[in-house]
């Protein structure tokens, strides 16, 4: 018997920007250590910039965001580089940096991190004009949990068999981690189809510390079909999902113990 493991990390150093695959890292009691720490701020409406409404943020997929240096202190974060579209790049600590991104972006923005953000935070999405969904060509205005930029929840889970089965019901469409901007991807060898929707309400323990607790299943946004990188534009994606899945792909969880991961650590669901 194969089991379940840990085959994929990813953190996100800016909100909404592209991010960076990790071989370890320690999980907080907020997620991945230096996941979406940063975000960008439309100064103009003090709300997050955010690929969720890509009516005022069309191009927030190009630019990426990567850590200078490891980070060693949970307290004292390193610089966050962030790569532009045009190949230039200025780090989060730089003085003119929050200008350019306006500049760029065609809105005044601030590059604010968490342990400045002295309240709750909002941010806008857009729902498409799309089968299935309702409220379509809306936008709607949510709040982040308190002292975060996430969307819902602290940690955000996806298996290979959920991207599998995507694969299998859609073909034609490129169906790729990156889609879905998970932290962690777990192998589950011995399973198909969207196995994680029965990990509701369930503990995922990840090597020797680890322990998560799965609250809900991710229900999939605009952001799913937006292009990024090489990948296109395509709104089967997300069509799929609401058809096939109730708009969900893979699911969220709180963090019970924290702990250190690796990259091939046993999971054990119970």
């Amino acid at each position: 018997m194969s089991y379940p493991s840990l085959v994929s990390l990813w953190r996100y150093p800016v909100k909404s920007m592209m991010g960076e695959e990790l071989n370890a890292t320690d999980i907080t009691e907020k997620g991945i250590l230096g996941d979406r720490k940063y975000a960008l701020i439309d100064t103009s409406t003090g709300k997050l910039a955010n690929a969720k409404n890509p009516i005022k943020w069309p191009n927030m997929f190009d630019y990426r965001a990567v850590y200078m240096d490891p980070i060693e202190d949970s307290t004292k974060l390193p610089p966050v580089r962030i790569t532009f579209p045009d190949g230039s790049w200025g780090a989060t600590t730089d003085d003119d940096v929050s200008q350019r991104l306006s500049e760029k972006l065609g809105r005044p923005v601030q590059v604010t991190a968490t342990s400045d953000q002295q309240s709750d935070v909002q941010f806008e999405g857009y729902i498409p004009d799309l089968e299935g969904l309702n409220n379509r060509k809306t936008i709607f205005t949510r709040s982040s949990p308190e002292g975060t930029f996430y969307d819902i929840a602290m940690v955000h889970l996806l298996t290979t068999a959920s991207i599998n089965k995507m694969r299998e019901l859609i073909p034609e469409s490129r169906i790729e981690v990156r889609r879905y901007r998970t932290n962690i991807v777990i192998d589950v060898p011995d399973e198909s189809g969207f196995v994680e929707n029965n990990w509701v309400g369930k503990t995922v323990r990840i090597g020797n510390d680890v322990v998560l607790e799965v609250t809900q299943p991710c229900v999939r946004c605009i952001m799913t079909t937006l292009p990024q990188g090489d990948l296109p534009k395509d709104s089967a994606i997300l069509q799929a999902s609401v058809k096939y899945n109730n708009g969900a792909m893979g699911v969220y969880a709180k963090v019970i113990r924290t702990g250190r991961i690796y990259r091939g650590d046993k999971i054990v669901v119970e």
